[in-house]
């Protein structure tokens, strides 16, 4: 199954995996959270990896005008240009379907095709529509009804997997695990995720129907799209005073989650906690700052070099935080969730459970452009409170251990949640 909300992600890497750290939105009743799969299910889950350190900067439509640091002129020259016209002709001349492709098709595959010429995976180009859906993911901010949208990709149906807190779907007769039949009379019938999803997002204030099917029979609820912000933070409080809290990722709206769900744990007695970054594939430089500086002891939380040496220093004035703390983290928390996870492990205030992270030790700036699309460039290594560079080498946990998967399919059983409650309780002598 395919899942994703009601907006499109445009992230870094892809991977299918059986995550209990990712994307956990839903409490499970036996305690804890639902993990982000179904048993028997395929789920792709998109990583963001995206550690964005600031937008906009100089550059051209209207901006002035860049060096490229090239003794050369640049690829860019009036013999590229005179040999894509050339090759323009005979792929018009020569290809069988011609008439499927566009002109703004062909411009786009000219301004990716230049920027994956540099071989980064994380250097990219975005078309408007893009580029205004990543926004929107990075804020945790999106208007629509406030649903997530998954894909059975056995039967090719999109089906309602959950439904966010205080949203308009949840204002609604909507429910998990309505198929979902047509929107605005539309069939939904053999389109893809992202198009079922773009149709139901909107603007705010306009209403959008939404036939579903339930118990074989057709039902058409009509909804009125709203401002939702993405729960990114969630958390429960376990036996013996242990707070648990999730994190999946560094929105802008997560610095708020963060503080409203450690005031909850705080309120109930919590005398240890346990962050879960599994799964979290990163977010902002300046949230996951946020909620470092809630955290560590004045000092540094991590630094950046660019291209010419320039070193740049995230620093915090101190937190009052004295509980024990354990971190879980595995092969998906990546980026800014490695900064956090680095700088608790550099720091001595915490231990990290789990396995080894992704290792993205690289920072990309996002520069939009005139026309509304924008490009995103790798512009910096990052390195961790104690200097560490971990770029594409990941940061091992204190505590090894896996995720028995065979026990987590058979009775949801996580082994490496468990191992950080008894971590926990081992600092807690319980």
């Amino acid at each position: 199954m395919n899942k994703m909300e009601e907006r499109t992600d445009y992230r870094d890497q892809m991977y299918e995996n059986q995550n209990p750290g990712r994307k956990s939105r839903k409490k499970r009743r036996s305690g804890g959270f639902l993990p982000g799969f179904l048993v028997g299910i395929l789920v792709t889950v998109i990583v963001v990896g995206i550690l964005f350190a600031v937008r906009g900067g100089s550059g051209p439509g209207g901006q002035s005008a860049l060096s490229t640091g090239r003794s050369s002129g640049g690829a860019v020259n009036d013999e590229a240009v005179e040999k894509l016209r050339m090759l323009e002709q005979y792929a018009d001349f020569y290809y069988y379907k011609t008439s499927e492709v566009t002109d703004e098709q062909q411009r786009e595959g000219m301004y990716r095709g230049l920027l994956d010429s540099f071989g980064d995976v994380y250097t990219c180009y975005f078309t408007p529509e893009e580029y205004k859906s990543l926004i929107e993911q990075t804020e945790g901010v999106f208007y629509g009804i406030g649903a997530y949208v998954s894909k059975d990709v056995e039967s090719g149906s999109c089906v309602i997997s959950g439904i966010i807190k205080d949203s308009p779907a949840a204002s609604s007769d909507l429910m998990e695990g309505d198929i979902i039949y047509k929107v605005n009379g539309e069939e939904m019938t053999g389109l893809e995720l992202e198009e079922v999803v773009s149709r139901i997002k909107g603007e705010e204030g306009t209403e959008v129907t939404i036939t579903i099917i339930r118990n074989g029979e057709e039902k058409d609820l009509t909804i009125t799209r709203a401002r939702v912000n993405s729960p990114t933070v969630d958390s429960e409080m376990l036996d013996d005073g242990i707070g648990y809290l999730q994190i999946t990722e560094f929105d802008e709206v997560t610095t708020d989650q963060f503080k409203e769900n450690m005031e909850s744990l705080k309120s109930q007695g919590m005398k240890g906690l346990i962050i879960d970054l599994r799964g979290n594939p990163g977010g902002n430089v300046t949230t996951v700052c946020e909620i470092a500086e809630q955290l560590l002891p004045e000092g540094l939380i991590f630094y950046m070099k660019d291209k010419n040496g320039k070193k740049t220093e995230y620093t915090c004035k101190g937190a009052d935080f004295d509980l024990p703390l354990v971190v879980l983290v595995n092969e998906y928390s990546a980026s800014a969730s490695e900064i956090l996870s680095g700088a608790v492990k550099d720091a001595g205030i915490g231990t990290l459970v789990g396995k080894k992270t992704y290792g993205k030790g690289v920072v990309q700036n996002i520069l939009p452009l005139d026309d509304g699309s924008a490009i995103k460039v790798t512009v910096a290594n990052y390195y961790t409170r104690g200097g560490n560079d971990i770029n594409l080498k990941g940061i091992e946990p204190d505590v090894e251990v896996e995720l028995d998967s065979e026990k987590y399919l058979e009775d949801k059983t996580d082994t490496q949640r468990e191992k950080a409650i008894e971590v926990m309780k081992e600092k807690l002598g319980k």
